[in-house]
């Protein structure tokens, strides 16, 4: 190990001494550096898997245990867990098989049943469930089948004795546009009976041989999770942890309000890492400010996989942290939560440590989950690459080949995190239907989860008694939450169990009470539900969730809609999160609306006037979208090359998203000099940047873009007509650039690996 460390060190000193030359003798003294390293230090050491457990440091207590290994399991991506406790795993094969991902179409993906038929929590028995899938990315088990992304569709697999049967076409979009980085993923089951995505903006339901999509707020980049009251998490490559503060069905209705308050929050700022070895091999290991003086990574840049822990075999003191994998950096990240009101806060559990971290730089934990063991489980791609192709620097590049970290590509783990001095052993489920409802109140929320699922997929409706006490008892509000969505799933809930719940004590559930109403009012009811909202609604802790039930009340009852609207609107004009509620209902009525607030109060700094001058604003873009289908006409390649590289961060409108990137359309940066626009998209851009008179920096955005010249994916050609699109879409109108232009730049900046900074790229 020392030797590694040897090895390691002394690399990320010579990577370190080179970068501060002169640009073009950085590269070249780089070159002998790398040489010199590679004669003397051939490769990286490629670990077993029980090896690599003594590679990793962890918090004191527990113990790293080896579920599955090569060939058990091989590059791992996704997992979950079936009601016999078996694990079901995306196998990503055919991800990078080197640096220009060459074969990576090829159909080599699988889904796999691995079981433990001894009891040890090894897994001894494999099977292949679905073969030859190219870069499957997700799977969700539901009724007697599993759904399975493999870009860009999602499908309906029906489950026959462990083998696949009929398969139903569930979305053909599903995964259109974006890189494998940047295609939706996760498939989260929620509580609430919908299913979520990461990188997405839509959920789906299957409702008998039907499978109903909706449309839903945006989420996240890779991974996505719930806690106890089914409020999702997820973050991005370089944040630790967004989430909503609110349950997911609530609001998502106005396609032209963006970044609605309460949704896609920074729940943890602190985006901090703490390696315990020298990791020079990520993607701008070259820019300063991305490792320190020890070649350590400052920050995310690989976040993924989050997961909140609601589980009861580790300590309580683990129950409803948030872990976040880095696999860049080869650890795992314990965040603490805590609720304030609504909103949810988090702080690191640590500084100047990690929950889990390892000095084997092919450790990838890309996956979290809690069994129904209770154990939190890791899945390991293990491998050398992470980085995708569309986005790898030549620095990368040569990191790769220097220590040889192509190879190998049948490699992967799975391993759990159990108490020391145990051996747990999945719980053996009772499917009876008072098993079933005495495993909704189990301490283990992967167990409650699978027993509530199982009662809807069967359609146990002779379990109703038990779940209307377990309701109506309020002894325990996650059991309660648990029992009136099971309800809501066997569409067996009705006013009257909201109601007893509104009339309780308990906030949280009354919470839950209104994100299920949607599934129960109608005109029938509408006047008892009108009374009981405008009641509510002088809690300030619920007033945000009345305010999101304006929609569907307004279906079943306009008039009484209106009434509770202006009451909202008097009294929570100034609260952001009542008013990003209140501008959710107001669709293709925003005018109106805001000429209302005005009338009523002239102040423009009401939060709600401030919204709608907002989303105004989004409704003038939507009038160029005749331009905008001549542009995909005219500009094929860089329309498509847009959707698969720049909107998964700066929105379709060119609007930009939180906590990614800033906007393009009307952009100084896009329309005005042509020669620092084609900088930025070959190099990158770091750094605070202002655009519209505004100075985005880290954390509202990612601080950092990554440039797309150093990929083999797009020509000259390509990127002069990208750049002509953006110069054109929108209400940007600016000249076209071509080849020869991209030419020039690549020419005068000969050698550059560093992005540009803004003050570079102003003078």
């Amino acid at each position: 190990m020392q030797r590694t460390y040897y090895l390691m060190t002394t690399l990320c000193l010579a990577l370190f001494a080179c970068g501060q030359r002169d640009e073009r003798q950085q590269g070249n003294k780089h070159e002998q550096d790398s040489l010199a390293m590679r004669k003397q230090y051939a490769t990286s050491p490629v670990l077993d898997a029980q090896t690599a457990i003594s590679h990793m440091t962890y918090d004191k207590g527990l113990k790293v245990q080896l579920v599955a290994a090569e060939l058990m399991v091989v590059a791992p991506v996704a997992m979950t867990f079936d009601d016999r406790g078996r694990m079901w795993v995306v196998e990503m094969t055919g991800f990078m098989p080197d640096t220009v991902g060459t074969g990576e179409e090829k159909p080599d993906g699988k889904v796999v049943i691995l079981e433990d038929t001894t009891g040890d929590g090894v897994m001894d028995k494999r099977t292949v469930f679905l073969d030859s899938l190219v870069l499957p990315r997700a799977i969700c088990l539901i009724e007697s089948g599993i759904l399975v992304a493999t870009p860009p569709q999602l499908w309906f697999v029906e489950i026959n004795g462990d083998k696949p049967g009929k398969k139903t076409l569930v979305d053909d979009q599903y995964a259109a546009g974006g890189n494998v980085e940047h295609q939706p993923n996760g498939l989260l089951r929620a509580m609430d009976n919908w299913i979520y995505n990461a990188k997405s903006d839509r959920r789906y339901r299957k409702a008998g041989n039907k499978w109903l999509k909706e449309s839903t707020h945006f989420r996240g980049q890779w991974g996505i999770t719930q806690d106890n009251q089914g409020r999702l998490y997820y973050n991005n490559n370089s944040e630790n942890l967004l989430g909503d503060y609110f349950p997911p069905g609530l609001g998502g209705t106005n396609p032209q309000q963006q970044n609605d308050a309460g949704f896609d929050q920074r729940i943890v700022p602190d985006n901090r890492t703490y390696p315990i070895h020298p990791t020079p091999g990520v993607n701008r290991g070259y820019q300063k400010g991305t490792l320190d003086d020890s070649l350590r990574l400052v920050n995310f840049t690989a976040a993924c996989g989050p997961l909140i822990y609601r589980g009861n075999l580790l300590p309580a003191t683990y129950q409803g942290n948030a872990f976040v994998a880095e696999p860049s950096a080869n650890l795992i990240k314990r965040n603490i939560l805590s609720d304030s009101s609504f909103m949810v806060k988090g702080v690191q559990a640590y500084q100047g440590k990690e929950f889990l971290a390892s000095d084997d730089e092919r450790f990838r934990p890309v996956d979290l989950k809690t069994g129904p063991d209770g154990a939190l489980y890791i899945a390991d791609m293990y491998r050398g690459i992470l980085q995708h192709k569309t986005y790898i620097t030549e620095y990368l590049k040569n990191e790769v080949k220097m220590r040889q970290l192509t190879q190998p590509l049948n490699a992967g783990r799975i391993y759990r995190i159990i108490p020391a001095g145990t051996s747990p052993a999945a719980t053996q489920a009772d499917h009876s239907p008072a098993g079933l409802v005495k495993q909704l109140s189990s301490p283990n929320g992967t167990l409650r989860d699978q027993a509530q699922q199982w009662i809807i997929d069967r359609q146990l409706k002779e379990v109703l008694p038990a779940l209307r006490e377990l309701l109506q008892s309020g002894t325990n509000a996650v059991v309660a939450t648990h029992a009136l969505w099971t309800l809501e799933g066997l569409h067996l809930l009705n006013v009257a169990d909201l109601e007893g719940v509104w009339k309780g004590s308990d906030a949280v559930l009354k919470m839950q009470a209104l994100a299920a109403l949607p599934s129960v009012l109608n005109s029938g009811n509408a006047k008892i539900v009108a009374a009981a909202l405008d009641s509510l609604s002088d809690n300030a802790y619920l007033a945000p969730a009345v305010g999101y039930l304006l929609p569907a009340l307004g279906k079943a009852d306009k008039a009484a809609a209106a009434r509770l609207e202006e009451k909202l609107m008097k009294a929570y004009a100034p609260n952001r999160y009542v008013a990003s509620a209140l501008v959710n209902n107001a669709v293709n009525r925003e005018p109106a609306l805001l000429k209302q607030v005005i009338a009523w109060n002239p102040d423009t700094t009401l939060a709600l006037r401030r919204q709608l001058e907002k989303v105004m604003k989004n409704l003038d873009n939507k009038a160029n979208a005749k331009k905008m289908e001549a542009l995909k006409e005219a500009l094929p390649r860089g329309y498509k090359i847009f959707n698969t590289v720049c909107q998964t961060c700066h929105g379709k409108s060119g609007e930009g998203i939180a906590a990614m990137a800033p906007p393009l359309n009307e952009s100084n940066w896009v329309n005005d000099n042509k020669k620092a626009f084609i900088s930025i998209v070959l190099y990158g851009l770091t750094g605070p940047v202002e655009v519209h008179g505004k100075v985005y920096k880290a954390p509202e955005i990612n601080g950092d873009m990554p440039g797309i010249g150093g990929s083999d994916e797009f020509s000259d050609a390509d990127i002069a007509q990208l750049l002509t699109y953006l110069r054109s879409a929108w209400k940007n109108n600016a000249d076209k650039v071509t080849a020869a232009d991209i030419q020039q730049v690549r020419k005068q900046y000969n050698g550059r690996q560093k992005p540009f900074t803004a003050p570079e790229l102003a003078k």
